[in-house]
């Protein structure tokens, strides 16, 4: 299994990404495509709009990957996506307004 990495800045945060685009040899034979394994992860850890952790394992099509012109691209569009939801920009705005308690 080859794993490249890539690394990119979203929203001030440094990302990483590891990426096995055929994670896979049996499913690819069965299913016909191939598996990959994505590993996205934010320095520090710190929360990202698709993980509280910041850190997210997901298996795609390796296709799909490709389509969104690779694994970074893959990523900041995920996370794109996902900022988009009420929960996270609540969460956003929550983390800079400032606390008298």
């Amino acid at each position: 299994m080859d794993t490249t990495c890539e690394s990119f800045l979203w929203q001030g945060l440094a990302i990483e990404v590891l990426f096995t685009p055929s994670y896979s040899e049996s499913y690819h034979r069965i299913y016909g495509y191939a598996l990959a394994h994505l590993q996205i992860s934010a320095e520090g850890r710190a929360p990202l709009p698709i993980s509280e952790t910041g850190y997210r394992s997901r298996f795609e099509r390796a296709d799909n990957i490709d389509a969104a012109d690779g694994a970074a691209a893959y990523a900041r569009a995920w996370l794109d996506h996902a900022a988009r939801s009420p929960a996270w920009i609540e969460a956003q705005e929550q983390a800079q307004q400032l606390s008298l308690f």
